[in-house]
């Protein structure tokens, strides 16, 4: 809590003057997100744990943005998070925590009780200076790399499992991230992200140019102690989009250690009111066996998924101007487990939304997703 204190009177003394002569913006939103779970039998009975479920998680983000002198900003996103649940069981709702890829602890917990909880925490806290050749920006803030629409292999940063349906951001990074602008749609991305050591620092790079109808970009760096190297791309095939990304992982004292990650999609309007998407993702790093599969690692946000091969299919339709829905299959195509997610979103008026979904689970026992567990949610947004 101390250190939070003495960055919030720095920037205040450093940027007070200009505080008082410049521009405040403020945005932000409540999120209420009631939820029942239902957790396999055979796991509520291994775990001893309750079968069902209720938990209730309400987010309040606010995003004042400081604008300083030319092209100069500070950007800050606070949330204040609670949430509420009953018997524990399944995979628990994430709670805001310090990542990996935060060098400072920006959360703490004033309410912790046996069935309620409340976090606050700064998700983003950045400088950004623009100037005519790009962009210099230091702090906590979101880094976007990839082109993927369910994987991001390329995401380095910041990604999201796709079974997070609650999470409506990628968690913000520590980094110094300058950008360089040589032309129309061709710009180089260098990041450097500190660690406690700095041996253990994580860096790296994005090029990004366009030919033709298609997006291209080169990503590589050392990230987790690990050489990555890898590409992305996105355009058009006729009147289908197309768009692939891949890396390849490699250890430099233990090549047998090296593993790649691709995935490859396309998207088609059909109509103006029916849209489709497929994903195929390989992921080199995850196990074939299901009894070595690493919990520990995917509790800890290191990892994603825990197997090879996935696809995904979504299809949405709109039923009228503001009311859509959704529905999408994800599969481990190994262990044959995944899931079925049914949303709808209704436009109740320009700056509030109201959402219900349903996530049902299947699997054999022990498979990825026999771990996580069916839920049914209501969610209102309401933007300012």
């Amino acid at each position: 809590m101390e250190h939070i204190k003495r960055i919030a009177i720095l920037f205040w003394f450093l940027a007070g003057p200009v505080f008082a002569q410049y521009n405040i913006e403020f945005s932000g939103y409540v999120v209420d997100l009631p939820i029942y779970q239902s957790t396999n039998k055979d796991l509520a009975q291994l775990f001893n744990i309750d079968q069902n479920s209720f938990l209730n998680l309400t987010r309040v983000r606010l995003r004042p943005t400081f604008c300083l002198w030319n092209n100069a900003r500070i950007n800050l996103e606070y949330e204040i998070s609670g949430f509420y649940h009953g018997e524990l069981g399944g995979f628990l709702i994430e709670q805001p925590e310090k990542t990996n890829r935060q060098l400072v602890d920006l959360t703490w917990n004033p309410i912790n009780k046996k069935n309620y909880s409340l976090i606050h925490f700064i998700d983003r806290f950045y400088f950004r200076q623009g100037f005519d050749f790009g962009s210099v920006e230091i702090g906590r803030q979101r880094i976007s790399w990839g082109t993927g629409r369910i994987w991001n292999p390329t995401d380095l940063f910041n990604p999201i499992n796709p079974a997070t349906y609650y999470k409506l951001e990628k968690d913000g990074a520590d980094v110094i991230s300058l950008r360089y602008i040589f032309g129309n749609f061709t710009d180089l991305n260098i990041v450097y992200n500190p660690q406690g050591k700095i041996n253990n620092s994580n860096y790296g790079f994005r090029f990004r140019t366009n030919f033709d109808t298609y997006d291209f970009s080169l990503v590589g760096g050392y990230f987790d102690q690990r050489i990555v190297a890898g590409c992305d791309f996105a355009g058009n095939f006729f009147e289908a989009g197309v768009h692939g990304e891949g890396i390849i992982s490699m250890n430099k004292n233990n090549i047998s250690k090296n593993f790649a990650k691709f995935i490859i999609g396309a998207d088609y309007q059909f109509t103006p009111l029916l849209y489709g998407l497929v994903e195929y993702h390989y992921n080199g790093e995850g196990k074939t066996n299901k009894f070595n599969y690493e919990f520990d690692r995917l509790l800890k946000g290191e990892i994603l998924n825990l197997n090879r091969n996935y696809l995904a299919e979504t299809i949405s339709y709109q039923v009228t101007p503001l009311f859509t829905t959704s529905l999408t299959n994800i599969t481990d195509l190994n262990d044959g487990s995944g899931y079925f997610s049914l949303t709808g979103n209704y436009s109740v008026t320009e700056n509030f939304y109201m959402n219900a979904g349903t996530q049902f689970t299947f699997g054999d026992k022990f498979s990825e997703y026999w771990y996580y567990p069916s839920s049914f949610y209501l969610e209102g947004e309401f933007y300012f």
